[in-house]
C-alpha cells in the first residue's frame, strides 16, 4: 500500500516543544504577538465601520486588548519568563482575511456585517487559545497565570457575545 501525504509523520524542528511547559510558553508567545497585532488592527476596523454601536464595541475591545497585552506580560512574569512575542500564523491569517473583507465590501451595513464576521473569527481563535492555555496552566500548577488567563478568557467570551448581539439586533438585517 502506497503512503499518502496525510500518512507521513511530521519531523519535529530542533527547537520543538519537548514538554507541556515548552508548549505553554510557545502558546503564550503566539497569543502575545496576536494581541499586540490586534492593538494595531482594531483602529482600522473602527474607522471602516459605520454603525455607532459597532464602532463603540471595537473601541471598547481595543482598550480591553491593550489590557490583555499587559496581562500576558504578567503571565510571563508569573512563570519566571521574559515576555516574548512570536509571530502567530493563525492570527496573521485572520487579520489578513479581515483586511480582505473590508476591501471586498462597500462602506455601510454590508462592510459592518463583514467586520463583525471577521471579528468573531478572531474572538473564537482567542477563546480557543486562552481556554487551552488556562488548561495547561492548571496542569502545570501555574496558579497566578491560570487566574489571569481565565479573566481574559471571560472577557473574550463577552466580546463575542456582544458581537453576536450586534449582528442579531440590526446589522445583518440591514446588509442586503
Amino acid at each position: 500500500m502506497a503512503t499518502t501525504k496525510t500518512e507521513t509523520k511530521v519531523k519535529a524542528k530542533t527547537d520543538a516543544a519537548k514538554n507541556l511547559q515548552d508548549l505553554f510558553e510557545d502558546g503564550l508567545k503566539d497569543i502575545y504577538w496576536a494581541e499586540k497585532e490586534l492593538v494595531k488592527a482594531l483602529p482600522k476596523m473602527e474607522k471602516n465601520a459605520t454603525s455607532k454601536e459597532l464602532k463603540a464595541a471595537i473601541q471598547s475591545h481595543l482598550e480591553e486588548t491593550k489590557e490583555h497585552v499587559s496581562r500576558l506580560e504578567d503571565v510571563f512574569k508569573s512563570i519566571g519568563e521574559k515576555a516574548e512575542a512570536e509571530k502567530c500564523d493563525a492570527m496573521a491569517g485572520l487579520l489578513e482575511e479581515g483586511e480582505g473583507i473590508m476591501e471586498e465590501t462597500e462602506v455601510g451595513s454590508v462592510r459592518d456585517a463583514g467586520i463583525i464576521a471577521a471579528s468573531q473569527k478572531v474572538e473564537h481563535y482567542e477563546i480557543a487559545t486562552y481556554g487551552t492555555l488556562a488548561a495547561f496552566a492548571k496542569v502545570l500548577g501555574h496558579k497566578e497565570a491560570l487566574k489571569i488567563l481565565l479573566k481574559t478568557l471571560k472577557e473574550e467570551k463577552a466580546c463575542d457575545e456582544k458581537l453576536t448581539s450586534l449582528a442579531d439586533t440590526n446589522l445583518n438585517s440591514k446588509a442586503e
